[in-house]
């Protein structure tokens, strides 16, 4: 097995893994810069969970923060989602052939709502079904609690 050693790769992958910093995220993507208060006004956790969520993007390379004043504001940056997007893409171009490999197979295959069985699976159905009818024995079994000594 081959293992692909990008530090930036996996941190990124790592930063990209919790649903919080996916939010943060989305959030920079609809406005190119916002304060650090103007990101953590819709969750529920404290300021000092995100301003730590905010240290993991920023060591992925996600994010710059920028401090103006008293005012820490956040953007994205691109080349650490670009190289992801890369390594996914090889892999979704190998899926995608896969797929298409697949649905070729199965359009040239005539589809039968009856599944097909060789002809000796046939045969054990057939004497299966004859014995359907039959009633099992049930088990016997001893009786709950503890057992008598012998």
């Amino acid at each position: 097995m081959v293992k692909y050693q990008d530090e930036t790769l996996d941190r990124t992958f790592a930063a990209l893994s919790d649903p919080t910093r996916r939010a943060l995220l989305a959030r920079l993507g609809e406005r190119d810069c916002l304060s650090v208060s103007e990101l953590a006004t819709p969750f529920s956790i404290s300021l000092p969970a995100i301003m730590k969520h905010l240290d993991v993007l920023s060591d992925a390379g996600l994010i710059v923060r920028e401090k103006t004043g008293r005012t820490v504001s956040c953007r994205l940056t691109a080349q650490p989602m670009e190289q992801a997007m890369n390594w996914l893409s090889r892999y979704a171009q190998f899926w995608s052939e896969s797929f298409d490999r697949l649905a070729a197979f199965v359009e040239d295959q005539p589809w039968s709502t009856q599944p097909s069985m060789p002809p000796n699976v046939q045969l054990k159905l057939q004497a299966s079904r004859s014995r359907a009818g039959s009633a099992r024995r049930r088990k016997k079994s001893t009786p709950p609690g503890r057992k008598p000594r012998s």
